[in-house]
């Protein structure tokens, strides 16, 4: 059974029809209705797999899907904004990166140990934000009681014998006062604590008011050890990649005392106060279901490990060598982790390729068993172009139009001034290799270069971005084809 934090997870789903989840991934990516029904299904049948009878449950398995386009269409941002709607442990990989078992390089259980780092994160930062008010508490607390160490509550015991003049012991309970007369007068009740309550008041608001951030405190912190690098983490052995992990748990704590000032004392023992706080137990087994039940992997450019071995005369290890190994990984697995066994038979993949050579067909026929769900992705058009730049919430133009806004000044985008940006993204992908949206990304850059240098000592002016200024500072650029080539 899932755990009650998972469940939790779960049952937002229940708030998500495919239909409210196709139109979620709407705000941030233009397009792809297919690929967003695809995945929409796929988050959703989660949910009802937990709906399911016992009987039949562990029966039913993700529909991995692979995500067919060129590059810049929005697979990795469909797949990126389905996990963080979902509140799923993602990761994304890139298939050429693995090399076959027993060849030095990164192997492709790795991918499901990355997936776990990803979620022991997601849950630690989720406790940490329960915790967060308690913590400040604690470190205000610390803080004082380092600017205002308290007063011994109890003094040392003395020899009578050796010191006959010390008060017995009944009389150190209270404050001896000497008068102006010379005597000596027993007061019942301690000045010095309400002293103390009052000084620590006032200090606890000066604290509040952030008016002692510039005063020094001593704090201790851990201190750091000898390193342990024996192994590389691109050609350690199998199960030997957390033996640094395992040689400093074994080394002992050390703590060492820094004078610091008080704002970077705060953050000091602020951490201090969440490991205090979060038991990493229980973070680590809500990961580690969380992984099995909602975790998602992207796999992307799966479609350069299809096809047959290089011709280039020696093994190609990054082809059906690579695909052998994932495929138990892709079909449900236990796979060992640093945190515990990890079984990857609910993990959803999602894989990605823009297949120019090869084609789907060309992976093994295993593989291609594990990935039911195809879907093409159609390549992005001048108005695709229009519609990214304008509709998104994160469109690029209001991510300039934001640091524009950082020096004071403003930046206003015209209508024909959007439209000639994506006419000749749409015009340089057309002439040159086509990588989709991201051309957007040079084409904006060049243009708002100079604008962007000179922004500090233009002063507030509003800055407008017509369809005249845009073909006047790329003009040359798109006509002269070696310019085009490099700068675009």
């Amino acid at each position: 059974m899932p755990s009650t934090r998972t469940q939790q997870a779960l049952a937002r789903l229940a708030d998500l029809t495919p239909r409210q989840i196709a139109a979620e991934l709407d705000r941030y990516i233009v397009g792809q209705a297919d690929a967003k029904k695809a995945v929409a299904i796929a988050l959703r049948n989660r949910w009802r797999r937990q709906r399911a009878p016992e009987s039949i449950r562990e029966e039913i398995s993700p529909n991995n899907i692979i995500l067919i386009g060129p590059t810049g269409v929005g697979k990795t941002e469909i797949a990126r904004r389905l996990a963080k709607l979902a509140g799923a442990p993602f990761i994304k990989v890139e298939a050429s990166k693995f090399t076959e078992v027993g060849y030095v390089g990164r192997d492709v259980e790795s991918m499901v140990r990355d997936l776990v780092e990803s979620a022991i994160e997601m849950v630690r930062s989720e406790r940490e934000s329960e915790v967060e008010d308690l913590a400040h508490e604690r470190v205000d607390e610390r803080l004082l009681d380092l600017l205002l160490p308290p007063p011994a509550s109890e003094k040392p015991a003395v020899d009578a014998a050796a010191k006959p003049d010390a008060p017995k012991e009944d009389d150190a309970l209270g404050v001896f006062l000497v008068s102006g007369s010379g005597a000596v007068v027993k007061e019942a009740v301690d000045p010095s604590q309400e002293r103390y309550k009052r000084t620590r008041d006032k200090l606890r608001q000066l604290l509040l008011d952030g008016k002692l951030e510039d005063r020094e405190v001593e704090v201790e912190v851990p201190q750091s050890g000898p390193t342990f690098d024996l192994f590389a983490s691109q050609g350690a052995p199998e199960g030997m990649d957390n033996i640094s992990d395992m040689l400093k748990d074994m080394m002992p704590k050390r703590k060492k005392k820094r004078t610091v000032k008080v704002s970077e004392a705060r953050r000091i023992l602020f951490e201090q106060e969440l490991e205090k706080l979060i038991d990493l137990d229980d973070v680590t087994a809500d990961a580690l279901d969380r992984v099995e039940k909602l975790g998602i992997i992207f796999l992307d450019e799966i479609d350069k490990i299809a096809g047959e071995r290089s011709q280039m005369g020696g093994p190609d290890v990054s082809r059906e060598g690579v695909q052998r190994d994932l495929l138990p990984i892709v079909e449900g697995s236990n796979v060992q982790t640093k945190y515990g066994m990890v079984k990857t038979d609910h993990v959803l993949f999602i894989a990605a390729g823009a297949f120019h050579v090869s084609k789907p067909s060309d992976l093994i026929p295993e593989l291609q068993g594990r990935f039911p769900i195809r879907v093409e992705l159609k390549p992005l058009t001048e108005q695709d172009f229009v519609r990214i730049m304008t509709e998104p919430e994160n469109a690029l133009t209001k991510q300039y139009a934001a640091l524009v806004e950082a020096e004071g000044a403003k930046l206003e985008f015209g209508t024909d001034g959007i439209a000639e940006i994506a006419r000749i993204a749409a015009l340089v992908n057309e002439r040159m290799e086509n990588i989709g949206a991201r051309r957007l990304h040079t084409v904006m850059t060049t243009l708002l270069e100079d604008v962007l240098f000179d922004l500090p000592d233009r002063g507030t002016a509003t800055i407008a971005v017509s369809s005249e200024v845009v073909r006047d500072r790329l003009k040359a650029i798109v006509e002269d084809e070696d310019l085009r080539k490099y700068i675009l």
